[in-house]
């Protein structure tokens, strides 16, 4: 069960639907989840049709139920659904949760043996733990993350690349602490609380630079455009249509007879300039000189057939569009289809973690409340009756 609004804990939730889970998504009844009503993220916005991607992103496959939980109808309806789960989620605020009455204890009360899961903008202790957060904040500037992505020669910290990016990245983290937490209580009969923080997530994202700033005495940081690091097989280059493909082969002169022929300069092969590991670093500007300019005279769709048998590590930077019709993306099952209640399909990225070599499947988010008749009937026993006079008090939606 999921008392959740937004992205980060919901995506948590929608994982595990897609894993088999059955997620009981409770919305508050007089307006549903806050992310209903978002329609535009960064320079994109929404024409309010009928399919809300960032809302089917963290809320694929559960299904939905409106509830007041303000009132004390309301509350004993959580109550009775808790009583049957095996997992409860959310994302709301220590205050929040003491003044609805959701908190450890209180599910705990009906529940005993329930995993408590709350998510949090900066953890559950401290001086802010009931301040509110979201991932630009606690994942993306507060933990070292906008940091280390600032590039040197700008004056300001970019935003994050995508919305919802730590919050995807968190659900992740949250996701595999369910799983652990429930295979824990399996074994032992003890259910755990699991708290996960955006800040903590970023952390530990940002886990091995920490640790190389605090040995160094220096904060991690990103290298000036152009930087020469001893290895021009370890660099970005553009190509003649203005588009860019990385080379990461850390084992640069290894790489570098084989780099020679696929861009068709046999002659460096011999070159004394790159002749043995001391003098290719000793002439590694030189050679990205070199290289720079054998890039700039092919696109990049030219450049992925001439690397497609490359030994080396490379990539082409892709938008993305692109990453949907990738073949690698495409082999794995990547991205995986959900239809619409019209009947429509539509991409959405498959959770990242696959079984028996097979991608999850997934289905659509549900509509608000769309749900709800049929938990207050099936899953409590209410009669009809009784669910219309709930509707009329507005306990339900």
């Amino acid at each position: 069960m999921e008392v959740a609004e937004h992205t980060f804990v919901p995506a948590a939730s929608a994982i595990l639907s897609d894993w088999g889970a059955d997620v009981i998504k409770i919305e508050p009844a007089e307006r549903g989840d806050a992310m209903r009503g978002i329609m535009s993220s960064g320079n994109m916005r929404l024409d309010g049709g009928a399919w809300h991607p960032l809302l089917q992103h963290s809320n694929r496959g559960k299904r939905s139920l409106g509830l007041d939980l303000s009132s004390a109808e309301g509350l004993n309806i959580l109550y009775k659904l808790a009583a049957t789960c095996d997992v409860f989620l959310t994302n709301k605020l220590p205050a929040v949760r003491t003044k609805l009455r959701i908190d450890v204890e209180d599910i705990r009360a009906v529940n005993p043996k329930i995993v408590y899961v709350r998510g949090s903008g900066y953890g559950s202790r401290g001086p802010e733990a009931d301040r509110g957060g979201y991932d630009t904040l606690g994942y993306w500037c507060r933990a070292g993350v906008a940091y280390g992505a600032k590039p040197v020669e700008m004056d300001t910290i970019t935003g994050q690349p995508a919305p919802a990016y730590g919050d995807s990245i968190g659900a992740m983290t949250i996701a595999g602490g369910i799983s652990a937490a429930l295979l824990h209580r399996e074994r032992t009969g003890e259910a755990p609380v699991v708290d996960v923080s955006l800040l903590a997530t970023g952390m530990w994202a940002m886990g091995a630079a920490i640790a190389l700033s605090h040995e160094l005495n220096t904060p991690w940081g990103q290298f000036p455009v152009g930087t020469d690091i001893g290895n021009p097989l370890t660099a970005i280059y553009q190509t003649s249509d203005g588009r860019w493909l990385q080379l990461a082969c850390l084992q640069g002169f290894h790489y570098w007879p084989e780099t020679c022929r696929v861009m068709d300069l046999p002659e460096l092969v011999e070159d004394e300039r790159f002749a043995d590991h001391e003098s290719f670093r000793a002439n590694s500007a030189i050679a990205r000189a070199i290289l720079e300019e054998r890039f700039a005279t092919a696109t990049l769709a030219e450049w992925k057939q001439r690397l497609a048998d490359f030994r080396g590590q490379w990539s082409p930077v892709q938008d993305p569009i692109e990453v949907k019709s990738d073949p690698q993306v495409v082999a794995n099952g990547y991205i995986v289809d959900a239809e619409s209640a019209a009947g429509d399909r539509h991409p959405l990225v498959a959770t990242p973690v696959q079984f028996d070599e097979a991608p999850s499947p997934t289905r659509r988010a549900p509509d608000f409340n769309e749900h709800g008749d049929s938990i207050l009937a099936d899953e409590l026993g209410l009669d009809w009756d009784t669910i219309v006079d709930l509707k009329v008090k507005g306990v339900v939606a």
